[in-house]
């Protein structure tokens, strides 16, 4: 056969025979003696690494499986396969075309999958196995031969398309990302807040230390009497919920005549490293709701407000209920509860940083005072996705030159916002660690016994299928930790992308069970639920009006008696970067 690319594989295959052997017993070697302590170091983790002891059984089908796919690389090799691979790390035809660097590929992925397995045979908890598995998936994402431009054809084969332009882009983006502090993971050039995204048009009507509370101007001719008050979560800028007209939650909720406020949050410097998570009930949470009420002349009036949290900003806002509640007091007539965590039972991949001695070293750092850098929070959660959230971008920016296209969802990630230190050792302590919020009187918050059970406010409760921050079995938990009614949508797509999904697009689907049942578990609720094509928000604009009580005239101005409009929406507060 005359065929030089088939000569390069068969010399290559010969050699690669006579090393499988040997590849799987370094391989073996490697693993054992993983440095665990420098892994749990890298997640902030000061206790001992716990020794590694595989099972028998376990390790004996992982090595006869390395075998058998190694044999089959070869068999692959010799018959001119090529790469075989659904990994989109390796789909340019460039990678098929270079034998050296389709088998460094191809040695790559087969290493890799006996890694991870190697993981499994780990005889430990399953604790230990998952904080093992998160860091080997750091090291394997780290080692993929796309990331190096030695070993990327298709980074060489743009060089030589551009004759070096695309190494002097990459350089020169390298240099960029190293000044900003953050790899890009879009043209942050290209938005600019106030101008092409949060630009609902509205009016800030009252700010403390923590937040300034927007009005926003309706889009109706009547709205609903009773105000919608959104919390978006702290840990990020409000504009998730505002991003561009098309995909705006906030002028959704305008545009179906709710007369609507949002919690702009401060973004942290060292004036408020002091602040505490009741403060944040106390002085945020509560006070917002307080001046709603005060602005359509409901203060103290029972049921007189429509309420929504984000995330976090949902933990917040049941807390804060709850406080209310403990006080006799009811002021929301419902609750929505996006992506929201209560019952801190399932964490997904966070849990493989909570621990007794994670939290105390916490605590010591910055449980009286101190901040909680917003790009630690940032870098955190992209490594829970790295080939996606990381490494493709360090390879398109870096090893191709290539800019990121314009995306306002990843725009507002890059946004990143800090956390009060106090603020954030109470919250990893009570929820992530001891999960007392969803233990009627273990946690006392703003001087008062926290008890879901005192809430009597129906809920909307909605979880993203795929979301690796708030796992879907952990959103449907809120199901079974709060009373009284109860409905639950889950969308496609993850933690953001499932929620910020707007009808008009009509895109990806929502699965709902028609009887309304909420059996014990989200297995077990999907049993009867059915899918719907498109966005979740049209049943959920449904529900909210159901709540919203009679329509009257819009305002005419924004505020009322002492709270006057100041800033033009989006506010200063937005603005202040980490």
């Amino acid at each position: 056969m005359d065929n030089p690319q088939f000569d390069i594989w068969s010399k290559t295959a010969a050699q690669f025979q006579e090393t499988v052997s040997q590849s799987w017993t370094k391989a073996l070697a490697n693993f054992q003696s993983l440095d665990l302590g420098a892994a749990m170091s890298a997640m902030a983790h000061p206790s001992a690494p716990p020794a590694i002891q595989f099972s028998a059984d376990k390790l004996q089908a992982v090595q006869q499986q390395y075998m058998q796919d190694a044999q089959a690389l070869m068999t692959q090799m010799m018959s001119e396969g090529g790469l075989q691979t659904q990994d989109k790390r390796f789909a340019n035809p460039a990678w098929h075309h270079n034998p050296v660097a389709a088998l460094s590929a191809a040695v790559y992925l087969l290493n890799s999958r006996t890694l991870m397995a190697l993981t499994d045979a780990v005889d430990a908890d399953e604790k230990t196995r998952n904080r093992l598995r998160f860091a080997v998936e750091q090291g394997v994402a780290a080692a993929a031969p796309s990331n190096f431009l030695a070993f990327n054809a298709e980074a060489q084969e743009k060089a030589l398309e551009t004759k070096g332009e695309s190494i002097a882009k990459g350089l020169q983006n390298l240099l960029h990302d190293m000044r900003q502090g953050h790899v890009s993971m879009t043209d942050e050039s290209v938005f600019t807040v106030g101008k092409n995204v949060a630009t609902t048009e509205g009016a800030v009507v009252y700010e403390n230390e923590l937040f300034q509370l927007i009005e926003y101007k309706p889009l109706t001719a009547k709205v609903f009497e009773k105000p919608f008050l959104m919390v978006p979560p702290c840990i990020n800028k409000y504009y998730i919920l505002d991003l561009q007209p098309e995909n705006s939650v906030v002028r959704y909720a305008v545009a179906q005549g709710h007369r609507t406020f949002v919690v702009s949050w401060r973004n942290p410097d060292a004036t408020l490293a002091h602040k505490t998570w009741d403060d944040y009930i106390e002085e945020a949470v509560i006070q917002a709701i307080g001046v709603t009420q005060d602005i359509v002349g409901k203060r103290g009036t029972d049921h007189s407000i429509n309420a929504l949290g984000f995330c976090v900003g949902g933990t917040m806002l049941t807390t804060a209920l709850a406080v209310l509640a403990a006080r006799g007091e009811h002021p929301v007539a419902s609750t929505t509860l996006l992506t929201t965590l209560l019952d801190f039972t399932d964490t997904g991949i966070l849990d493989v940083f909570i621990d007794e001695s994670f939290v105390k070293f916490r605590e010591q750092e910055m449980g009286d005072g101190g901040l909680m850098k917003g790009q630690d929070l940032a870098s955190t959660f992209s490594f829970l996705r790295p080939n996606d959230l990381v490494w493709n971008y360090v390879v398109g920016n870096y090893l191709k030159g290539e800019t990121p296209p314009p995306f306002d969802l990843l725009y507002w990630n890059s946004d990143a916002t800090n956390l009060p230190g106090p603020y954030y050792a109470w919250y990893l302590r009570n929820t992530y660690l001891e999960n007392k919020l969803v233990q009627p009187g273990a946690a006392t918050v703003c001087g008062e016994q926290i008890d879901f059970g005192l809430l009597d406010t129906p809920f909307y409760i909605y979880g993203s299928r795929e979301d690796h921050i708030v796992p879907i079995d952990g959103a449907y938990a809120s199901t079974q930790a709060l009373p009284g009614k109860k409905r639950f949508v889950m969308g496609a797509s993850g933690h953001i992308a499932g929620v910020i999904n707007p009808p008009a697009k009509n895109k990806r689907s929502h699965w709902i069970r028609a009887d309304g049942k909420l059996p014990a578990s989200h297995a077990q609720w999907m049993q009867a639920a059915v899918e719907h094509p498109g966005s979740w928000w049209t049943d959920w604009a449904q529900w909210l009006k159901s709540h919203a009580g009679k329509q009257v005239a819009a305002p005419k101005s924004y505020g009322r008696a002492k709270y006057k409009a100041t800033f033009a929406a989006p506010g200063t507060y937005v603005l202040a970067k980490a």
